[in-house]
């Protein structure tokens, strides 16, 4: 092909000095004809028959300058195509990291908002706990409410931890991919993309390990107010005291009578008592006595 243009080329140029143009060429030939110029004389056409037989020579040197022009572009093509496919992959995985960084930023979103959500529920747990324990009438309708919250704070904590699980999982994910990226920008010079850190300062992994260990911590029973704790005391003494009044009165050593817990109210009560002296609600036996059958006449 390089040689069908050349001849094509020789070929265009007898054409124009055939046509009787002015032509100025400055070659390099074995018979030193730096310049021709054609005007339709006969010394000069015939100069330029003389310089006809340095055609082949003058191929020759045009083909062997195009060979080392077109190595040299092919060695600056190739170098530049491996810097078009670096930019490629490089643009690929910033892309990637970038999806990956907007799906964390979206987990983590949602993760703060969890966390604010436990948080209201642990308070509001306290509170119900420390309403249980200064009205007991009402102690039915607390137990409702934190059976509710504990199965909710459950469900909350669950989701929590799967997305702690997907957040630590991302940042796994994104921590190699950075450094790749960073890597391919080192080779071309570029700098450093900044660290989620710098950008973000929650997101690290000391944060999430402390904030795992926050969140399985199990809420604390309130203490117990003064006043109760003291009428308690009070009457754990009377108690005390009556007993050993029945002691030493008494000839014989008499049982306590039986008691069981309140389904409501989680009271101590005699075993028979039908309604709880505390919360009044029924008190429903665990194992109901069967009604027995008439006997047939």
């Amino acid at each position: 092909m390089k040689i069908k243009n050349c001849v094509a080329a020789v070929l265009k140029l007898l054409k124009y000095l055939s046509w009787g143009f002015k032509i100025k060429l400055e070659l390099l030939c074995p018979h030193q004809c730096i310049c021709l110029y054609y005007d339709r004389k006969p010394q000069a056409r015939r100069r330029w028959l003389h310089c006809v037989y340095c055609i082949p020579w003058l191929v020759y040197l045009y083909i062997s300058r195009d060979v080392k022009l077109t190595a040299k572009s092919m060695a600056d093509e190739q170098e530049i195509m491996c810097k078009l496919e670096s930019i490629k992959e490089i643009r690929n995985k910033t892309l990637q990291m970038e999806k990956i960084k907007a799906r964390l930023k979206a987990e983590f979103e949602a993760l703060e908002s969890e966390e604010r959500h436990l948080k209201e529920y642990k308070q509001e747990m306290d509170l119900l706990l420390q309403e249980k324990m200064a009205h007991v009438e009402e102690l039915r309708l607390i137990h409702a409410d934190i059976n509710v919250m504990e199965n909710t704070i459950k469900q909350s904590e669950n989701d929590l931890n799967k997305l702690l699980e997907s957040t630590r999982r991302l940042h796994d994910e994104y921590k190699p991919l950075k450094e790749h990226v960073d890597a391919l920008r080192m080779t071309l010079g570029l700098q450093r993309l900044p660290d989620l850190c710098e950008e973000e300062e929650k997101l690290s992994l000391d944060y999430f390990e402390k904030q795992k260990a926050e969140w399985q911590t199990e809420p604390q029973e309130p203490p117990i107010p003064e006043s109760l704790a003291a009428a308690a005391a009070a009457a754990q003494q009377l108690q005390v005291a009556r007993k050993q009044d029945t002691r030493q009165t008494a000839t014989f050593r008499q049982q306590p009578p039986p008691m069981k817990a309140c389904l409501s109210c989680h009271q101590q009560i005699h075993r028979n008592a039908p309604i709880c002296p505390l919360c009044k609600a029924k008190s429903r036996s665990r194992n109901p006595k069967k009604p027995k059958r008439k006997q047939d006449e």
